[in-house]
């Protein structure tokens, strides 16, 4: 192993339990220890995402997601530096800085803590010239994004609708797609259609789910190749798409019927090391709302709900 902190404490927050805000608690535990083919990182900054509020509230256990427990660690993303490397490791050395995603949702410690194990391959080098807290909003929504994409499976000048285009994954969505040679369609609020334009976006609609259909095909004839609902619209923005053409939603729960011979998939995310690392050079648009301290995580989790934001909350543990 490489050299690093073995044994001592670090503050971690948790969900005791299941409910609103009340039960995230801020405990110190044993500093966790990398085992074969894993990393340590040292956490400087961790995001704020849906997910982290729906497994506070005990909606991933109502779902069947995840088991009940009395403690639940929170967190996905991290922006970090290696600290300590576990057995066969060669990817990385200690004093890396790193990006990573945490995918396993029945954990006791996720990355809302001063530090995070996480699997080699689930760990990207970060990418260059931007704070740890702008890193830290690439891993989850941006391989949402990718993986969603990959699984449209589009060619060059084939036409896609994204929905909720400017949230983080929608953002990154139109991105990428756009860098795929794919002409898009960002359906967006009058006051975020500017952004979309900046993403790439050929054309916007408004965020009407009645007359999205209708707004769709008027700008594309006889419909769009291929839908990404991030907005779980469902057969809302199922219509918008052409006869035998393709839908996948990012939002899990959400997905239509296929009906018109439509391909409907529904995209579960997965941690890609190699992938995030692609990702991680292509400069993307990366979008920080606030950055908060560990400690601040309930007013975190309560903006998040307020909705409104554009970009993702940070949590920075204490600098060590």
């Amino acid at each position: 192993m490489s050299a690093g902190h073995t044994g001592g404490t670090m503050r971690a927050t948790v969900a005791r339990g299941y409910g609103g805000t009340e039960v995230l608690e801020t405990v110190t535990v044993p500093l966790p220890e990398p085992g074969p083919g894993q990393v340590r990182v040292r956490v400087e900054a961790a995001t704020v995402n849906p997910v982290d509020l729906a497994t506070r509230s005990g909606a991933l256990v109502g779902a069947g997601l995840m088991a009940a427990r009395s403690c639940t660690g929170l967190g996905w993303d991290v922006a970090g530096v290696v600290d300590r490397l576990g057995a066969g490791v060669t990817a990385f050395a200690p004093g890396e800085p790193v990006i990573g995603l945490r995918d396993l949702l029945d954990v006791s410690l996720g990355t809302y803590a001063e530090y995070v194990v996480l699997d080699v391959t689930a760990v990207a080098p970060a990418p260059r010239g931007v704070s740890p807290a702008a890193a830290a909003t690439l891993p989850l929504n941006g391989l949402t994004a990718a993986q969603s994409l990959d699984a449209l499976d589009l060619a060059p000048g084939d036409t896609l609708l994204v929905t909720g285009a400017a949230g983080a994954v929608g953002g990154f969505a139109v991105e990428l797609a756009v860098r795929r040679g794919v002409r898009a369609v960002a359906q967006v609020s009058s006051a975020d259609r500017e952004f979309a334009y900046s993403l790439g976006a050929e054309w916007t609609v408004g965020r009407d789910a009645r007359a999205l259909a209708a707004e769709c095909r008027r700008l594309v004839p006889g419909g769009v190749d291929a839908v990404l609902d991030t907005a779980g619209l469902g057969v809302r923005a199922l219509a918008a798409v052409r006869t035998r053409g393709a839908y996948v939603t990012a939002a899990v729960g959400t997905a239509p019927p296929p009906l018109r011979g439509i391909r409907v998939h529904e995209q579960w995310i997965s941690a890609d090391g190699a992938a995030l690392a692609g990702l991680a050079a292509l400069d993307l648009t990366l979008r920080v709302a606030d950055v908060l301290p560990l400690e601040g995580v309930a007013r975190a989790h309560e903006r998040l709900a307020e909705g409104g934001l554009r970009g993702r909350l940070v949590l920075a543990p204490p600098a060590h």
